[in-house]
């Protein structure tokens, strides 16, 4: 089954019309996500790829009832995008775009919250229940059906771990990128929190990296719950110098906070077995479906 979107998600695609989001939504119909609509101020009444385009999602919402909405366009718009998904009712919204402004996002989670919606992202690859829906920009060909549920910062290694378990027969029962921004919606713990109540996840992965404290508060979290899953994790960055930005906004550390080592301490404190390197991520989660 797996968690956030399924083979019965329908969708629609906030900026449809724009280079990114006209390749992604082919990629996407051609995995068989449902695209039902598109949604494009100044472009109603046109087709992108067979799927219809309309002005605004309220005009979109009165042809179909979408659980999601998935957004890419640019990063000053985006808020706006958004703030119109979730006030005209639509509970999940994976947001793609990079670079909005943290002001932005902080205005965004808290209309979501206010709404009892659920942003992925931003600055999001996406999500993925393999074999079943694609809502992103991940490479469907490295992932396929499986029982190890994945929530991780970083596109990239979402990408390369999920590789390395497919080429060893471990499949996937959903995949979540929740972003690399200082502000992100979706986090560890709600993810922990689905993937314990889906019956095809047993293994659940978590990619963290350096900067912020989105991993800490997670060990915090595990080490007053006991968590009924077996827990994987890597941190990317434990060769990164302290006081430097790698990548994008969210990966900064500051003296001691936010390192790699302090993660990779927080979760091996609670149990969590952390691997060295990407690659391990595959050993680690094989031996734990053998216990």
């Amino acid at each position: 089954m797996g968690i956030l979107i399924d083979q019965r998600t329908l969708a629609i695609a906030q900026g449809i019309t724009g280079r990114q989001g006209s390749l992604q939504t082919e990629l996407m119909l051609e995995y068989g996500t449902k695209i039902v609509a598109g949604v494009t101020p100044g472009r109603g009444g046109e087709k992108v790829h067979g799927v219809p385009v309309f002005e605004t999602v309220d005009a979109a919402l009165k042809r179909c009832s979408p659980d999601v909405s998935i957004i890419f366009v640019p990063a000053e718009s985006a808020l706006k995008a958004a703030v119109e998904a979730i006030e005209c009712g639509v509970k999940t919204i994976i947001v793609i775009t990079e670079g909005i402004p943290i002001k932005d996002s902080i205005q965004m989670m808290s209309c979501a919250r206010h709404a009892d919606a659920q942003i992925i992202g931003p600055n999001s690859p996406g999500v993925i229940t393999p074999g079943s829906c694609k809502l992103g920009i991940m490479p469907q060909n490295v992932f396929k059906p499986g029982n190890i549920g994945v929530v991780s910062r970083s596109g990239t290694l979402t990408y390369e771990i999920a590789a390395s378990l497919t080429r060893g027969c471990l499949g996937q029962s959903t995949c979540v990128g929740i972003g690399g921004d200082p502000i992100v919606g979706l986090n560890f713990i709600e993810g922990l929190e689905m993937f314990e109540a889906d019956s095809q996840t047993d293994v659940v992965v978590l990619i963290g990296e350096i900067g912020g404290n989105l991993e800490e508060i997670t060990a915090d979290f595990l080490g007053k719950k006991a968590y009924p899953k077996p827990i994987v994790a890597y941190i990317a960055g434990l060769s990164v110098p302290a006081e430097k930005k790698m990548g994008h906004a969210g990966a900064i550390i500051m003296g001691n906070a936010g390192t790699a080592q302090i993660k990779v301490a927080a979760f091996e404190n609670v149990g969590v077995r952390v691997a060295k390197k990407p690659a391990e991520v595959f050993d680690l989660a094989k031996s734990a479906l053998k216990k």
